[in-house]
């Protein structure tokens, strides 16, 4: 059995996320809402082209705040005490795959300051150092492969498609 399968989170945990959820999508029908408030009408029609998103994240808005009081009137006390050691055990058990959605994240961010090519080097052998075993072999193919895939195709772009990648500062 690998990590991941070993944990089992509790119902109260499960509860408490779903109730983070409900609040993370809360304020983002807020903050959506409010977007729909700044769209300019026009002279032509009364309401204007912001008023129907601005009903329907109201009206999503009203039951996220039903679901949520719902899901806090359920919850016991001690739930909270264990979504913390639950949580820990979660990120544990994820922490290759988390740190994958981290280097995609430098990765993206890091492609309009030092170009794609760069980054793309810089993702790819640290991804497969990561993830690979060990070897000197598979550091070189790892090395040869983020060559490949992150100058040649730049190459490949710019030379066969004539469409250029961004190159950076």
């Amino acid at each position: 059995m690998s990590q991941i399968d070993d944990f089992k989170p509790s119902q109260e945990s499960g509860d408490i996320a779903r109730l983070l959820s409900y609040v993370a999508l809360l304020a983002a029908s807020v903050g959506m809402f409010i977007e729909a408030s700044t769209i300019p009408t026009s002279r032509f029609e009364a309401l204007g082209a912001g008023a129907f998103p601005m009903l329907v994240h109201a009206c999503l808005s009203l039951l996220l705040v039903a679901a949520i009081i719902g899901s806090l009137r359920k919850l016991p006390a001690v739930a909270y005490a264990r979504f913390g050691t639950d949580a820990v055990a979660w990120v544990k058990a994820r922490r290759l795959v988390l740190f994958l959605f981290a280097c995609l994240a430098l990765f993206v961010m890091g492609i309009p300051m030092i170009g794609y090519p760069v980054a793309a080097f810089v993702f790819l052998i640290v991804l497969q150092v990561t993830y690979a075993p060990k070897t000197r072999l598979t550091i070189a193919v790892a090395v040869v492969l983020a060559l490949i895939f992150s100058f040649g195709l730049n190459w490949l772009f710019a030379e066969v498609f004539n469409v250029f990648l961004p190159r950076g500062l």
